[in-house]
């Protein structure tokens, strides 16, 4: 259904709440999806805590693509939460989206009276004024770090410009006034070391994770199961499950070769395959999955994700790290990983396997020794099924975010 964006102010709630705004200006707040920046807001306000987003206009459409909404505005997101949408400010439109500084923020943030303010990653240029404001008003901040130096910081322009000079300086300026600031992986700590050189002190590891309460009603109403019928799977096949965003960088072309060539399988198997083809890859993607073994179901939704990661047996993300790493392992799932230095959190004792070299000889390998030995199956699911899985809860990691306030 789609939202409509209006210049309507809603009415703020006449509670004794404490009040959680959480500041989405960096980068995108897509709606209805289970990004932190849509689970830590729900979660709080399940919490009993009266909670606020204000967020820029780049979202996705209905295909997964990014995108700009039309018009800033103000609704209720699905779980109750408010939610303001903001424009870049005028005049220099163009010059203000590059740095983002936004119209009427504090405005809104004066209005909304914060208690706690939970930045998700500082690099808005309008974080000068939000912090002179929390200073000033006692308001108890944290600020995330999603950003590494495989995602961000790869031309020369961005890694010594803005990471190393303009959000390090700003981040020296404005870390006596924030709690903790929050790698949401182990690399992503040591990027707010090294790239904005904040003290250890300060730096905290807060995992993302899945939304538990939605995967436990989705495994009472059996989905799963009721899936693998609809995709017309047999009981006795096992399942892989790999996807995302399909290019080289994600290596699933990869995946798909290595399943082509496996002939002498101890186990019937399907491979199942989500996401949008990148278009420079799609005609040697669309060869590949051309095969029996193979099912490619297109784009999901981040609902319909969850879904497919319960009724897999076993899943394979080969390249670049997403969220949905953390959300197969909170969904209790043997996985395959790509090794990266400091991303190996995933690893809760055994539950995964990780993949040293980007080859087709090595991904088949391993699929095989699990499709053929029982007991390494076994133990993977033993692992995946451990009390330490219930950390990747959102449930969990909500509390964690703001426990020490």
């Amino acid at each position: 259904m789609e939202k409509k964006y209006n210049e309507t102010s809603l009415t703020k709630s006449e509670n004794n709440k404490a009040k959680i705004v959480h500041l989405c200006l960096s980068c995108f707040y897509i709606d209805d999806f289970s990004y932190q920046e849509n689970m830590l807001p729900k979660y709080h306000k399940e919490m009993g805590y009266d909670v606020t987003v204000i967020a820029s206009l780049v979202s996705f459409d209905s295909n997964g693509k990014p995108c700009i909404l039309p018009s800033g505005g103000e609704y209720m997101a699905k779980d109750g939460y408010k939610v303001i949408r903001l424009d870049y400010k005028k005049p220099f439109h163009q010059l203000n989206s590059f740095i983002r500084i936004y119209d009427n923020l504090m405005k809104h943030i004066v209005e909304e009276a914060p208690d706690i303010l939970f930045i998700h990653d500082y690099s808005f240029m309008d974080i000068l004024p939000v912090m002179e404001y929390a200073k000033k008003n006692n308001v108890t901040v944290y600020s995330d770090c999603h950003t590494d130096y495989i995602n961000s910081a790869k031309s020369w322009v961005s890694k010594n410009v803005f990471h190393h000079l303009i959000w390090r300086l700003i981040g020296k300026k404005i870390k006596n006034n924030i709690k903790f600031f929050y790698g949401v992986t182990p690399l992503r700590c040591d990027f707010l070391k090294d790239a904005y050189q904040l003290p250890d002190e300060k730096i905290k590891f807060l995992r993302m994770g899945v939304d538990d309460h939605k995967l436990q009603e989705l495994i009472n109403n059996n989905v799963g199961v009721n899936l693998r019928k609809e995709l017309r799977i047999e009981d006795d096949e096992f399942v892989i499950l790999t996807g995302g965003k399909i290019d080289f960088q994600k290596n699933i072309h990869l995946v798909l070769e290595a399943v082509r060539n496996i002939k002498n399988s101890n186990k019937k198997f399907k491979l199942v395959v989500f996401g949008v083809i990148a278009p420079e890859s799609k005609e040697m993607i669309d060869q590949l999955l051309n095969s029996e073994n193979i099912i490619f179901v297109g784009w999901l939704s981040q609902e319909k994700i969850l879904d497919y990661l319960l009724m897999s047996d076993l899943i394979i993300f080969p390249g670049t790290h997403s969220v949905l790493w953390e959300q197969a392992v909170g969904a209790g799932k043997p996985a395959i990983f790509k090794y990266w230095d400091g991303m190996t959190h995933v690893d809760i004792g055994g539950n995964c396997r990780f993949l040293r070299n980007e080859s087709i000889e090595e991904i088949e390998k391993v699929l095989i020794e699990i499709l053929n030995d029982p007991d390494v199956y076994k133990n993977m699911l033993e692992k995946a099924n451990s009390p330490l899985a219930k950390e990747f809860y959102y449930s969990v990691i909500s509390k964690k975010s703001i426990e020490l306030c």
